[in-house]
């Protein structure tokens, strides 16, 4: 069966406790029990936070958070969006020094998304990613061994 698409936005200051109510959006579009709920709420929870701690957002600004839920009973997908306001340099995927206390966002964006990007442009910057469930057949794996 097929659901159909819907798309989520939400204008956010560029305050902290933001990050909670951008969680809150995937928890209303997704549902705390589907597969894909607990890496979305993380991944943009880390980009929430990156717009609020490292663009002009975080400076008395606003962030944008959009989310586009599709899928069917085999498989979903899930595109979020962060658009905040801007910084003097792009998003950087640089390894944290093991001691650090931050810097592992993006790192574990990489990790945990089909894919991600970014675009920057009229003084905003967007960070978007992607988040698939595709359901095998059961036995799928042991027809194959």
């Amino acid at each position: 069966m097929h659901q159909p698409e819907h798309d989520l936005e939400i204008r956010l200051p560029g305050d902290p406790v933001a990050v909670a109510r951008a969680r809150s959006l995937v928890t209303s579009a997704l549902g705390r029990g589907h597969p894909l709920h607990d890496d979305c709420a993380l991944l943009i929870s880390e980009l929430a936070t990156n717009a609020i701690l490292h663009s002009r957002s975080g400076a008395g600004g606003t962030f944008t958070v959009r989310l586009r839920v599709s899928g069917s009973t085999t498989g979903a997908m899930v595109l979020v969006c962060v658009e905040d306001a801007g910084s003097d340099g792009p998003p950087c995927l640089c390894g944290a020094d093991p001691d650090a206390t931050s810097g592992r966002g993006l790192p574990i964006l990489e990790a945990l998304s089909h894919r991600w990007g970014y675009t920057r442009g009229d003084g905003t910057t967007t960070v978007w990613f992607e988040l698939l469930m595709v359901t095998v057949p059961a036995g799928w794996a042991a027809e194959r061994v």
